[in-house]
């Protein structure tokens, strides 16, 4: 530390201490700072998801974390809300009928009849 500021090395010393090049170190160490704890709780959020703890709610955390600073992490985030809500509404409403389920008719006849599948004709 000495030897830069005593300029032995140099122009080294004036170029570090320039107040112009401080906001690009603090960006710097922003965005590693930001990446390290972010990448630490995404991470244990993952490991939460063998593990016991909230994964659930670990896991989108970190991605909220990365998302300050990267699109990719936004992006994923995205994603996660929008399944997390399709998941809720699902959840909430049971009742609601799927697309995927054919529409279910009265059958008369015996028990049998109620219990055979779509694909096999009825007893």
């Amino acid at each position: 530390m000495t030897a830069l500021l005593d300029g032995r090395n140099g122009g080294q010393a004036e170029q570090v201490l320039k107040p112009d090049n401080w906001e690009i170190t603090y960006r710097w160490a922003r965005r590693i700072a930001i990446s390290v704890v972010g990448g630490t709780v995404l991470a244990i959020g993952v490991a939460m998801i063998v593990l016991p703890g909230p994964a659930l709610v670990v896991i989108p955390l970190g991605l909220a974390i990365l998302g300050v600073e990267y699109a990719w992490a936004r992006r994923w985030l995205r994603k996660v809300k929008a399944r997390t809500a399709a998941f809720v509404a699902r959840v909430r409403n049971p009742t609601r009928k799927t697309e995927s389920l054919p529409p279910t008719e009265p059958q008369s006849g015996t028990a049998a009849a109620s219990v055979a599948t779509p694909d096999e004709p009825p007893r």
